[in-house]
């Protein structure tokens, strides 16, 4: 099936500028494999492009692969050809995220069907399939540099691993993943190092920034991200909001619930609905750090240290992507209020929920995704008639320790992919928060 969905024509392959300075202006090339601008802004396309009438036509007929096809067509259409695009989107979208039903009106979107058990197998498949088409022909090796709080890494590590002329550097904060996910970042070898860093996600965030804003550093060692400061990873998060939409009865109008840390899943959502997509909220849910809902209601952005809790993944106080939302919205926090609506949670809650569900429904549902279901719940208290979709963004056997004492011994089943992971050894290599020290330790390895 051809894909030709855009509402008009471009003439010329889409710039992308700094959302701190939109004058400073690069393309798709120098955008992904360089991640983040010099100013410490983010990367966002100077046009976004809408769906035409066309695709509305027909989009409850496509395939997941078919709507992934044309929502990336729609961005990088102009920059990569057709037989590339289509080879990066099938290959990224080779497991499905299915749509249940809790009861009417309350439905989860499990994102966790691919080879990591997270949604972050979606963003960094796709990354990985894009660079791999970006860098033909070069013969320097690219380092990819991630921070994670848990999921990202695990799904940076598999996308990548063994990839030629490429090697990855995960940074995790040292206690703050479970069990599980930190096997998924630690005992692939291969191409992949792990550093333990002696701090929370925040400062393995700052870190990772502190390298690409070291230009001589960066250009020096071929640093890109794979972080969602890197807009390749959030055009393929958007493929699903299409997705679960198509999967509702015709004429519903969904409100999706998303477990929000570092507001690329958010972000991704938002790109949705510039090409079109009809939505009727979005609720970002997070535990107790509470930055972005805490600027939802109040108008005044406060990042800050962020504490550990039950939902690891979540624990950012001072998401990267809020800047782009804010670049969404021109600016206006009255804008931005009346689509995005915020709320969190305590951990005492999210347990209370995990069993909850599991006594009405019974489904097991992990941390994060409890944290989003009792947004919903507390949404359609006050909105009755709404339909809510509740992203899952991971397995819960990802997170034993939490759902064992919540549900007992032997409550979730652990897929083969994670358990033979259980038994390997883990090998990180410590380090402080520190950027001297971490500057010291990219330039050994380089």
């Amino acid at each position: 099936m051809a894909f030709s969905f855009l509402n008009s024509i471009l003439t010329s392959a889409v710039l992308y500028h700094s959302t701190n300075n939109p004058t400073h202006r690069v393309d798709l090339k120098e955008a992904i494999l360089r991640s983040l601008p010099p100013d410490n802004g983010l990367y966002m396309p100077d046009t976004l492009p809408i769906l035409d009438q066309a695709f509305w036509e027909i989009w409850r007929e496509l395939t997941f692969p078919e709507i992934g096809m044309a929502v990336a067509d729609a961005f990088f259409g102009d920059d990569v050809s057709p037989a590339a695009l289509r080879e990066i989107v099938e290959g990224t979208v080779s497991f499905d995220a299915p749509l249940v039903t809790l009861a009417p009106g309350d439905h989860i979107l499990e994102l966790f069907h691919g080879p990591t058990l997270a949604f972050k197998d979606f963003g960094a498949r796709f990354m990985a399939r894009l660079m791999a088409w970006l860098t033909r022909g070069d013969d320097r090796e690219l380092t990819v540099l991630v921070a994670t709080s848990g999921d990202t890494g695990g799904a940076v590590a598999s996308a990548f691993l063994n990839v030629p002329g490429t090697r990855v550097i995960i940074l995790y904060p040292q206690g703050k993943v479970s069990g599980l996910q930190e096997k998924q970042l630690t005992a692939l070898g291969g191409n992949i190092t792990a550093l333990e860093i002696q701090g929370s996600f925040d400062d393995c965030q700052a870190l990772v920034k502190s390298a690409f804003l070291d230009r001589e550093l960066a250009e020096r060692l071929n640093l890109t991200s794979a972080n969602s400061i890197n807009l390749a990873r959030l055009v393929p998060q958007s493929f699903y909001y299409f997705h679960a939409a198509s999967q509702l009865p015709e004429g519903i109008k969904p409100s999706f619930v998303i477990p929000s840390g570092n507001f690329g899943n958010l972000t991704a959502g938002l790109l949705a609905t510039q090409l079109g997509l009809p939505v009727e909220q979005f609720i970002a849910a997070t535990n107790r750090n509470d930055v972005v809902p805490e600027y939802l209601r109040l108008g005044h952005y406060s990042p800050r240290p962020s504490v550990p809790t039950i939902s690891n993944a979540m624990d950012v106080g001072a998401p990267s992507n809020f800047v782009r939302m804010q670049a969404l919205f021109g600016g206006s926090w009255e804008s931005m209020k009346s689509k995005v609506t915020g709320m969190s949670f305590s951990d005492d809650e999210t347990r209370a929920a995990i069993r909850t569900v599991k006594a009405l429904y019974d489904y097991e549902i992990d941390p994060h995704g409890a944290v989003g279901w009792l947004a919903a719940k507390q949404w359609r208290a006050t909105h009755p008639s709404s339909t809510t979709v509740t992203l899952e963004t991971a397995h819960p056997a990802k997170f034993l320790d939490v759902m064992e004492a919540e549900l007992g011994a032997n409550c979730v089943e652990i897929p083969e992919r994670l358990a033979i992971l259980a038994q390997r050894e883990k090998v990180a290599t410590l380090l402080p928060a520190d950027k001297a020290i971490f500057r010291e330790w990219l330039q050994a390895c380089g």
